[in-house]
């Protein structure tokens, strides 16, 4: 394997994006490409005109928040007063469900991030009276819900270029047709900042018009007026946000509230009109987060100790876990399994369960749709989704899996890595190239290298668990610092290592250093 140098990572990350039709915000895919979308906004502006009743369905995720934010925000902006709601994941259910639908009389509800198998649903609003209009962009079922228009790029007649986005670029999108519909002044640039949040969050494919609209939105987070990012950005501390940033330290926070007691926290935080109210929300997220994270630790232990290795799929089930939570442990018993993830919990009548894919090109949506004849709802997309069952039907559904997901579709995960790093070339001059670059994610990963024959000089356990290991590398007489991340290493007594790493810059209390992050020991 070749040594990279600075000259051939930058041809390599170039060539990355050359097949990118949309380099530039203004070669963006005109809203009316999607199917719908033109009757959508003459049916808001009619309900706008007879001043109907408007409410917002959104959804519990970082996409569905912010997708409701995006909402609010715009409608704010032309001065039109809307409902919005954000469903309770233990009081009401996933999405546009029959719970919420009593919440409403009449007038006009748009759901954003959901609502493309709300089949029941649908059918109470039709009763009602009340049109509804369906944004999404999970995968369509065979058969739609009764709607006045829905708005989703994964419908064989939209003719939408590209269908891998979120539920908030297609909300942002209903609102850039409904703003050339009203003849309304509203920058929708200005919301890149909070759209960023919603892609990274809901890993999608980092490239094409996505890779455009995140790199934007990542300028724009520093210099943000909504007063979320101010003070994220003050309690960060960083000279550059990076996707990394909302991964790992944004977007847990404002799924915390979701997942252990009420979305409208988080979006109470994203839609803050000062700074007071959004430190008092933030620090309410961060408290919510810290819990999250003892709750979601209990359940992946419990559940590795239900785990057959042999098997071709994982799937585990407890009784008291918490639903909140078991999205995060799927998807960390898939990456570390690299096999598909189904982890449920006790719900009312049923078992609920969250479905996560390994990196290594499973249809997760596909593959549960095998098993549809005993289950009783499910939904998401190729790499995420929800199901539920009765609980007499898991050992089946089990065994289905098994079965539908052969062994020879189960492909150990090999790490793309570009060459073998000479540390003489980690400086801040790689880093700068490294970023230029940004953002990274799915199908555009965060450039890997070898550290071949490396030498340790002390070895360190990090962290309240002792679960993170820090090596301290030394070469040529500058010192360096790899993290390996809840490790599973249990000792260290090599003097030299060989290892996969990205590269990182860690800034502390004003220090800027060069770190390696560990993804694998060789």
């Amino acid at each position: 394997m070749s040594k990279i140098t600075k000259e051939k990572l930058r041809e390599i990350l170039t060539l990355r994006h050359k097949d990118n039709s949309y380099k530039s915000l203004a070669d963006l895919p005109h809203p009316h490409k999607f199917k719908d979308i033109e009757k959508a906004s003459k049916r808001i502006k009619e309900a706008i005109d007879n001043n109907e009743n408007i409410t917002i369905v959104g959804d519990y995720d970082v996409d569905g928040v912010v997708s409701t934010a995006i909402m609010v925000d715009f409608f704010k902006q032309i001065n039109v007063k809307v409902n919005y709601i954000i469903p309770n994941r233990f009081d009401h259910g996933y999405g546009l469900s029959p719970k919420i639908i009593q919440m409403i009389d009449s007038g006009l509800v748009i759901t954003v991030d959901n609502g493309i198998s709300a089949h029941e649903a649908a059918l109470i609003c039709k009763d009602k009276g009340i049109d509804l209009i369906i944004t999404d962009h999970h995968t369509v079922p065979e058969e739609l819900p009764e709607a006045y228009a829905i708005v989703n790029p994964k419908q064989e007649e939209c003719s939408f270029p590209y269908e891998s986005i979120c539920g908030a670029q297609v909300a942002w999108y209903l609102c850039a047709q409904l703003k050339r519909e009203l003849k309304a002044n509203v920058d929708m640039g200005s919301f890149l900042d909070l759209l960023s949040l919603a892609i990274v969050a809901d890993i999608m494919p980092m490239k094409s018009l996505n890779y455009t609209m995140v790199k934007h939105g990542l300028s724009l987070i520093l210099k943000s007026k909504r007063s979320c990012f101010r003070v994220l950005n003050y309690m960060m501390q960083k000279s550059k946000i990076l996707s990394d940033d909302i991964g790992f330290f944004i977007a847990p926070r404002i799924n915390s509230a979701g997942r252990l007691k009420d979305a409208s926290i988080a979006l109470d935080f994203l839609l803050s009109d000062t700074i007071q109210d959004a430190q008092l929300r933030l620090e309410k997220l961060i408290l919510l987060n810290e819990n999250r994270k003892e709750i979601q630790n209990s359940t992946f232990a419990h559940a590795l100790a239900q785990i057959d290795e042999e098997d071709n799929v994982i799937v585990v089930y407890d009784d008291d876990w918490n639903e909140g939570v078991i999205g995060i442990v799927a998807s960390k018993l898939a990456e570390k399994f690299k096999k598909p993830a189904f982890v449920f919990c006790s719900a009312d009548s049923c078992i609920k369960g969250s479905a996560r894919a390994p990196s290594n090109g499973i249809d997760l949506y596909a593959l549960i749709g095998k098993a549809s004849e005993i289950l009783k709802g499910f939904g998401g997309h190729k790499s995420a989704a929800g199901l539920s069952l009765d609980k007499e039907n898991l050992d089946k559904f089990k065994e289905l899996m098994n079965l539908f997901c052969s062994s020879d579709e189960i492909k150990e995960g090999e790490i793309d890595v570009l060459g073998e790093l000479d540390l003489d070339y980690a400086d801040f001059e790689l880093i700068s190239i490294l970023e230029e670059f940004e953002p990274y994610g799915l199908e555009n990963s965060r450039p890997k290298f070898k550290l071949l024959n490396i030498e340790v000089s002390r070895y360190s356990f990090l962290g309240k668990n002792q679960d993170h290991l820090k090596l301290d590398i030394k070469h040529n007489g500058r010192n360096f610092e790899a993290i390996d991340f809840n490790t599973e290493q249990k000792s260290f007594k090599k003097e030299f290592a060989d290892l996969i790493v990205s590269v990182n810059k860690n800034e502390f209390r004003g220090n800027t250093k060069i770190q390696f992050l560990i993804e694998e020991f060789l």
